[in-house]
C-alpha cells in the first residue's frame, strides 16, 4: 500500500481578492523561447553547435522575438554558439538574445563579454528562494537570500558600462512556486529599487513554477498576488515558467495568464528538465482554435517536429496534442459518424466557421493531412466506412488532387470533375 503519510500538502494562498477566475484569455503573451538552455540541459545528448543553429534558426522563422540562447558564462559551447551568432549576423535587429547568469561576479563580467555585439539583450538573474532551498541547500535566512539578489542586481548594474546595446534586466526569485508569496514580492521589490531603472526598458520578474507543486489556481492566486504587490507594476513585466511536474503545465500557463502574466518563457513541444517546460506550442495553439492570433507562424506542425526530432534527438508522442500523429485520427465508430457529419454540414451551409464533432482545429491549418483523420479498425462502424469511400476511395478511383477540407470547403486546390475547389 502506498505510504501517503508521507506527504503533506503544500500550502495555498488565502487570496479572497482574486480576480482572475472571472477573465478570458483575449490575446498573445509575449513568447521567449528557452528551448537552447532549459530544453537543452535537459537533452540526454545536448546540441552541438550546429544544431543549436539549426534549432535558433527556427525560433527566428517561428517568429519569437526573445530566445534564451543559454548560459554563456558557464559553458563553453554555449559562449561559443552565442559568438558565432554574432560573427555570421544571424540575430534580427527585432529580436532579443536572452542569457542567464547566477548573482556571481565572474560570472557576469564573463557574461557581458559574451554579449558584445548583439543589440538586444536580456540579462537574465536568479537566485533560490524556496523556504525548502533556503533550509537545506543554502542554509540561509530570508536577509541573507534578498542580498544575494540586491548584489547581483548590483553588479549587473555596474557593468553596463562594459556594454553598448540595449539591455533588460530579467530576474526570477527561483523556485517561485515554493517560496512564501510575501517574501517573493519583497526580494522583487528589492531589486527594482537597486535597479532603479538602469535602463529605459522595463525589468522583468520570471516567476517560475520551477517544481510544479499544487492544482494550476494556486499557481494562478501566487502570480496575481505577487502582481498586485509589486511597487512599480506598470514599469514591470510579469513573466512564468511554468515546468510540468503534475501534468498541468498547459492548465499553470493559461491561468497564470488571467491571473496578470504578460509574458510566458517555454519550450517547443515541452522539451525540459524532469518532465519537461510548459509547452509553448500547446499554448498557442489552444489560443487559435479560440479565435485568437497566437502571433507565431506555427502553420507547418510537420516541419517544426522535424527539426525538434533531429536537434533534440527525441521522438514526439503518437498522442501529443496538435503535433503527434494520430491526434487528428478517429477510430471509434461514433466519432467517426459525427466527423463525417459535421465535413457534410459545413460543405452544404458553405460556412467559413470550423464546426465539426471531435475536430477543434482544421488540421490543414497547421499542415497535416486531412486522410487519416478516419481509420478503420475494429472499433470503427458505417460513418467511418462512409467517409473513407466518400474521400480517400473515390479520390483514388478518380485520379484527382489529395483532397482536403479548407475554408468551408471539401476539396482539392484545383477543382475536378467532383465539383470540389
Amino acid at each position: 500500500m502506498l505510504d501517503y503519510k508521507r506527504y503533506r500538502r503544500n500550502p495555498v494562498v488565502d487570496f479572497k481578492e482574486r480576480t482572475w477566475p472571472n477573465k478570458e484569455i483575449e490575446k498573445a503573451p509575449v513568447w521567449c523561447s528557452v528551448d537552447l538552455r532549459d530544453g537543452n540541459q535537459a537533452l540526454i545528448e545536448p546540441m552541438n553547435v550546429d544544431e543549436k543553429m539549426e534549432m535558433f534558426d527556427l525560433l527566428i522563422k517561428l517568429g519569437f522575438k526573445e530566445i534564451e540562447i543559454g548560459f554563456p558564462a558557464a559553458s563553453q559551447i554555449e559562449f561559443d554558439f552565442l559568438r558565432r551568432l554574432v560573427a555570421e549576423n544571424k540575430i534580427p535587429d527585432d529580436v532579443k538574445v536572452q542569457v542567464l547568469s547566477q548573482c556571481r561576479k565572474e560570472l557576469i563580467d564573463r557574461t557581458y563579454e559574451a554579449i558584445q555585439g548583439i543589440k538586444n539583450v536580456v540579462f537574465h538573474i536568479y537566485n533560490s528562494t524556496s523556504t525548502l532551498q533556503r533550509d537545506v541547500v543554502f542554509n540561509m535566512s530570508e536577509d541573507e537570500i534578498v542580498q544575494i539578489a540586491i548584489d547581483g542586481t548590483r553588479m549587473v548594474k555596474e557593468g553596463l558600462h562594459k556594454y553598448d546595446g540595449n539591455l533588460q534586466l530579467e530576474y526570477s526569485p527561483e523556485s517561485f512556486s515554493g517560496t512564501e508569496v510575501e517574501f517573493s514580492a519583497r526580494i522583487c521589490n528589492a531589486v527594482a529599487k537597486e535597479w532603479n531603472h538602469a535602463t529605459d526598458s522595463p525589468i522583468i520578474f520570471n516567476l517560475p513554477n520551477t517544481v510544479e507543486m499544487n492544482t494550476p489556481n494556486v499557481y494562478a492566486d501566487q502570480v496575481e498576488w505577487v502582481s498586485n504587490h509589486i511597487e512599480d507594476r506598470e514599469n514591470t513585466i510579469i513573466s512564468i515558467h511554468p515546468h510540468n511536474d503534475r501534468g498541468c503545465g498547459v492548465a499553470c500557463t493559461e491561468l497564470a495568464l488571467l491571473a496578470g502574466a504578460d509574458r510566458v518563457e517555454g519550450t517547443l513541444l515541452g522539451n525540459g528538465e524532469r518532465t519537461g517546460n510548459v509547452d509553448i506550442l500547446t499554448v498557442a495553439y489552444n489560443m487559435f482554435s479560440q479565435g485568437i492570433d497566437p502571433e507565431l507562424h506555427i502553420e507547418n506542425i510537420n516541419e517544426i517536429v522535424d527539426v525538434y526530432e533531429r536537434c533534440c534527438k527525441m521522438d514526439v508522442d503518437l498522442r501529443h496534442p496538435y503535433a503527434g500523429k494520430l491526434v487528428f485520427t478517429a477510430f471509434s465508430g461514433s466519432h467517426q459518424d459525427a466527423i463525417n457529419k459535421g465535413v457534410k454540414a459545413m460543405k452544404e451551409r458553405k460556412s467559413e466557421i470550423w464546426q465539426v464533432p471531435y475536430l477543434p482545429i482544421d488540421p490543414a491549418d497547421i499542415g497535416r493531412k486531412y486522410e487519416p483523420v478516419v481509420r478503420i479498425n475494429s472499433q470503427s462502424g458505417k460513418g467511418g466506412v462512409a467517409f473513407v469511400m466518400d474521400t480517400v476511395y473515390a479520390k483514388r478511383i478518380c485520379g484527382c488532387d489529395s483532397v482536403y477540407f479548407r475554408a468551408g470547403r471539401w476539396g482539392s486546390k484545383t477543382r475536378n470533375h467532383h465539383g470540389f475547389l
